[in-house]
C-alpha cells in the first residue's frame, strides 16, 4: 500500500512499536493519558503509540528491512515493520482503535530525531544522499463517544511547527485509513532584494515598521530615513554600486535587528526624566543601565584583579585561579517558549551554551541553571484560545532544557519554578550556564580576549541557515499577540551542537581562531556585525552561506537565527589546518565573509552589492530612547 517502485531516490517507511507482552509497558501511550487525565480530567483509556520514519533515500524496502533492528527499534521491547501498517496489522490491534491521531513536523521544521536516525542510517547505508523525517501516531484504543476528536488531537500538537492528521475506527475499517508523507518543502524562488521607499509620512512609517515586524519607533524610522538623506553618505553609495536615497531591504531588516531592544536594550539604556510629586525635584538618569549597573561593578572592577570582562562580550568572565576562568552568563527565552513550550526552552539553554562557547576564544560550559515562572498548573479558570494550558507550558520548557543540557553533556545543577497567575499570558523562561576557560593559549594568548585584524577568513560553523527564527529579534521586542509569526520559532539540536562544540574548543587549544561569538538573535547580521566593530569592516558574500532550503531571500540568509551556528575568525595561514580539523570532527565550517577595515558592514550576494552600512552608524546610530517616570508616595 505504500509502495516502493525501483528508482534513483523513493521513500521507505519503517514503523516501530512497543511488544504488547506480559510485563511490557507502552510508556509514551501512558504519559497521554496521564497528562489528559491531569489536565483535563479526562480518562480516555488505554493509548497504544506507534514511531514513525519516513526515509529518502537510493535503498529500497528489502535492503532497509534486514537492518531495521538495528538502526531503529530494539527488539527484546519492540516490533518494526517496513512499509506496512502496524494500525492495520491484527496481532497488534485485533480491534481497530476508536481514534488514531499521528502528529509530524512541517516541511522545514528541525526534526532531531529524524536527524539522529539518519546519522545511524548512513552508517550502514553510505551510498548517496539520505534524509529521514519523524512521526508519533497516538492510537486511543477505547475512546469514550463524548470527546471531540478535533480537539483531543489538538492537545497532541502545536500547530505552529507540527502537523497533524485523524483516523477514525470507521476509516481505518473501510480501508481509508491516512497517513503522513515526507515533510516537501515548497520550491523558492529567490527574490531580488527590494529597494525601501522611506520618504513617507510619520504614519507611513509606523505601518512600514509595524507591516514588516521591525519593531521600530518613529524616532528610528526618521533617523533611519535621515541616514539616506545625506549627500555625502548618497555619493558613498553610489561608488559602492547600491541605491543612493534609500536602503535595501537587506539594509532595514539588518538595522531593525541590531537596534531591537533584544539586541540594544533600550529601555535600559534610555534618558529617564524623573519627578519626585512629594518633594517636586526633577532629575534626570542617563541610562539606568550605565549608571546603577555598570558604574558600580566598573568601580568595583578597579579594586579586585578577578574581574576579567564584563558588559562587552558573550557573558561574563572572572579568574578562578592562576591557571583557570569562570564565565557565566544567565537570559530570558520567553515569547519562544510561550509559542513552543518544548522548542522555545531547549533553544534557550543551547542558545546560552553557546554564549559561553562564544566567549572570548571560547570555554567549556560545564553546568546550566534555571528559573521558571508559569501560571498555576492545576487552572481552570477560561483560557484565550491561543495560549497553552500552564500545565502543558511547565512540561514542555522543562522538559526543553533537561534534553538540551543533557544531549549536549552539559548537567542542571539547581534550578527553581514561581507559580503566579500573572504569567499565564505569558511564562518566564531564564536559562544560565557555567563555564571553564584556560587563563591563556599555547602561543600566550589570554582566552579571553578576542583578537581579530583586518584579513582574518570569517567562518560558518555547525548548522545550516533557514527559515526559522526569522526576526526571532524583533518579535521578541514586541507583545506576544495571537499573530505572531511561526517563523520566529527555533528548535534547538544539540547533539550538532556537541559536536561542533567540540571541534571547537579542539581548534581553540589549537590556537586557531582570533575571534568567535555565537548566532543568537540576528544571526550572521549580529555575529559578523558585532565582530567587525574589532576590525571597522567586514566584508560578506551571501552566496556562499549553506542553507537548509534554496531560494531565501538575502535579508533572510543575513537575519536567520537557525540555531546550532557559531561565527569564527582564523587567521589565512591557519585556514587550511581550521577546515581540516571541521572536517576530521564531521562539522561543516564555510568561509563567508572577510574581516576588513573600511569602515562598512559591506554584504554581497555573489557580485551584487545589497547593503553597505556605515559600522559606527549600525551599531552606535539608534537614537537615545527618552521615558518620564515619577515617584507618587502611597
Amino acid at each position: 500500500m505504500f509502495g516502493s517502485e525501483p528508482m534513483t531516490v523513493q521513500d521507505v517507511r519503517v514503523e516501530v512499536t512497543p511488544l504488547q507482552t506480559d510485563g511490557m509497558r507502552d510508556v509514551l501511550g501512558d504519559v497521554v493519558q496521564r497528562q489528559l487525565f491531569a489536565d483535563h480530567g479526562i480518562d480516555v483509556g488505554k493509548v497504544r503509540s506507534i514511531r514513525g520514519y519516513l526515509i529518502r533515500s537510493k535503498y529500497t524496502a528489502s535492503e532497509i528491512e534486514p537492518r531495521v533492528q538495528d538502526i531503529f527499534s530494539d527488539p527484546i521491547i519492540e516490533f518494526g515493520a517496513t512499509n506496512t501498517s502496524i494500525l492495520e496489522d491484527k496481532n497488534f490491534f485485533p480491534t481497530a482503535p476508536s481514534l488514531t491521531v499521528t502528529v509530524g513536523f512541517k516541511p522545514g521544521v528541525t526534526d532531531n530525531p529524524g536527524a539522529a536516525a539518519n546519522d545511524g542510517f548512513k552508517v550502514l547505508f553510505p551510498e548517496g544522499e539520505s534524509s529521514i523525517s519523524t512521526y508519533v501516531s497516538y492510537a486511543f484504543v477505547q475512546l469514550p463517544s463524548d470527546v471531540d476528536h478535533a480537539w483531543l488531537a489538538s492537545t497532541l500538537f502545536n500547530g505552529l511547527i507540527q502537523t497533524s492528521i485523524r483516523t477514525t475506527k470507521e476509516e481505518l475499517e473501510a480501508g481509508e485509513a491516512s497517513y503522513l508523507a515526507y515533510p516537501e518543502r515548497p520550491t523558492i524562488q529567490r527574490q531580488a532584494p527590494t529597494i525601501i521607499n522611506l520618504e513617507l509620512s510619520d504614519e507611513e512609517l509606523i505601518q512600514l515598521s509595524n507591516d514588516g515586524l521591525l519593531a521600530l519607533n518613529l524616532n528610528e524610522m526618521q533617523t533611519i530615513r535621515n541616514h539616506y538623506r545625506d549627500e555625502e553618505m548618497r555619493a558613498i553609495r553610489t561608488s559602492a554600486g547600491i541605491s543612493p536615497d534609500a536602503p535595501t531591504d537587506v539594509e532595514l531588516e539588518c538595522l531593525a535587528q541590531t537596534w531591537s531592544e533584544h539586541c540594544k536594550h533600550k529601555i535600559f539604556a534610555s534618558k529617564i526624566h524623573h519627578i519626585d510629586t512629594e518633594t517636586n525635584e526633577e532629575t534626570v538618569i542617563d541610562s539606568i543601565f550605565k549608571t546603577h549597573i555598570m558604574k558600580p561593578t566598573h568601580d568595583m572592577a578597579r579594586e579586585v584583579d578577578w574581574l576579567l570582562s564584563v558588559f562587552h562580550d558573550n557573558s561574563g568572565v572572572i579568574a578562578w585561579n592562576d591557571d583557570w576562568s569562570i564565565c557565566m552568563k544567565a537570559e530570558t527565552h520567553n515569547s519562544p517558549s510561550a509559542l513552543d513550550p518544548y522548542g522555545g526552552a531547549m533553544t534557550g539553554i543551547v542558545g546560552v551554551n553557546r554564549d559561553i562557547l562564544g566567549t572570548g576564544l571560547g570555554a567549556r560550559p560545564i553546568a546550566n541553571t534555571d528559573v521558571f515562572c508559569f501560571g498555576p498548573p492545576d487552572w481552570e479558570g477560561d483560557l484565550p484560545s491561543t495560549l497553552f494550558h500552564p500545565s502543558r507550558v511547565l512540561r514542555g520548557v522543562h522538559a526543553g532544557v533537561r534534553v538540551g543540557g543533557n544531549e549536549s553533556g552539559i548537567p542542571t545543577i539547581n534550578g527553581s519554578i514561581v507559580f503566579d497567575e500573572r504569567y499565564i499570558g505569558k511564562p518566564l523562561v531564564y536559562c544560565g550556564t557555567v563555564g571553564l576557560m584556560p587563563r591563556r593559549l599555547a602561543d600566550g594568548r589570554e582566552s579571553h580576549e578576542k583578537n581579530p585584524t583586518p584579513g582574518d577568513l570569517v567562518y560558518m560553523v555547525g548548522g545550516r541557515v533557514g527559515s526559522d527564527g526569522i526576526h526571532g529579534a524583533t518579535f521578541s521586542s514586541l507583545e506576544l499577540t495571537d499573530e505572531s509569526p511561526s517563523s520566529a520559532v527555533q528548535i534547538g539540536d544539540p547533539i550538532t551542537q556537541k559536536k561542533m562544540m567540540d571541534m571547537l574548543l579542539e581548534a581553540r587549544d589549537a590556537c586557531l581562531i582570533t575571534c568567535t561569538t555565537d548566532n543568537g538573535a540576528g544571526g550572521l547580521s549580529s555575529s559578523i556585525g558585532e565582530m567587525a566593530e574589532y576590525t571597522n569592516g567586514c566584508e560578506i558574500d551571501l552566496g556562499k552561506v549553506p542553507l537548509k532550503q534554496e531560494g531565501l531571500s538575502s535579508w533572510e540568509i543575513l537575519v536567520s537565527e537557525s540555531q546550532e551556528r557559531m561565527t569564527v575568525a582564523v587567521a589565512p595561514k591557519d585556514k587550511s589546518a581550521f577546515e581540516a580539523l571541521a572536517e576530521l570532527h564531521e562539522v561543516e565550517a564555510t568561509q563567508v565573509a572577510t574581516f576588513t577595515n573600511t569602515g562598512y558592514f559591506h554584504v554581497k550576494h555573489g557580485d551584487e552589492t545589497v547593503a553597505y552600512l556605515p559600522i559606527e552608524f549600525l551599531h552606535d546610530g539608534v537614537p537615545q530612547l527618552e521615558l518620564e517616570s515619577e515617584w507618587i508616595p502611597p
